[in-house]
């Protein structure tokens, strides 16, 4: 039979999500530190220092804070796999009525989910209950250290932005130039992603530019305020 060539972008979703989630996080994050630092009238150094204890901490909390939660998750899939295996030894007649309801709930009659059921049971019984049932399947496996590795990665590609800004600009313009290219680089960022999920890119890139903006006013707020107390 030809395959009927089809181009989707749903198969992207998950690294796509990701990858923009640690950049953007990186970049605004960073880029804060830089511009609090700078409205407290911070010396050139200690933004510098700032931005590189952001950098090396925020990626460390991305790949640690990644690698628990998909751990826990691939923890549940396994408990849930182990359970469902001891059913199916338990009772498969069950299991494969089980399995067929399924299909029947999906639009087939019932002989034809109850003979799909029989034939992929005695394929891979597990893996089709897992898949069918419990929504598992390979493609969507939690893989804790990349998860880790691509959190901490695209983070720190993120970060790098406003500390390579923040050791070339001149001091005197620091936080002007810091929250220009900030915001540049946010329009981008958000262009990119929606291009390639398929997306108007011209609302992907006022949407994160918009939160950039903002967070970065805040903080630009909260540095001048404390650089007066202080």
């Amino acid at each position: 039979m030809r395959r009927h060539s089809e181009h989707h972008r749903g198969n992207r979703s998950g690294w796509l999500r990701a990858a923009v989630l640690g950049a953007n996080d990186g970049l605004v994050s960073t880029a804060s530190l830089v511009v609090g630092v700078a409205a407290a009238s911070g010396s050139h150094g200690s933004v510098l220092v700032a931005a590189v204890a952001g950098l090396v901490a925020g990626a460390m909390s991305m790949a640690a804070g990644e690698f628990v939660s998909v751990h826990s998750q691939a923890d549940t899939e396994e408990s849930d796999l182990a359970r469902e295996s001891a059913e199916l030894q338990k009772d498969p007649a069950a299991e494969r009525r089980e399995l067929a309801a399924i299909y029947v709930r999906r639009g087939l009659d019932l002989s034809l989910a109850t003979e799909v059921a029989e034939q992929l049971m005695r394929h891979d019984a597990l893996g089709a209950h897992a898949r069918d049932e419990l929504g598992i399947s390979d493609t969507s496996s939690p893989r804790p250290v990349q998860a880790a590795l691509a959190s901490a990665g695209s983070f720190t590609g993120g970060a790098a932005m406003p500390l390579v800004v923040a050791a070339l600009a001149p001091p005197g313009a620091l936080l002007y130039w810091a929250s220009g290219t900030t915001l540049v680089f946010l329009a981008l960022m958000g262009a990119i992603a929606a291009g390639i999920g398929g997306a108007n890119v011209l609302k992907g890139a006022l949407r994160v530019a918009f939160w950039g903006a903002l967070a970065l006013a805040v903080t630009a707020g909260a540095g001048a305020l404390f650089g007066t107390v202080v």
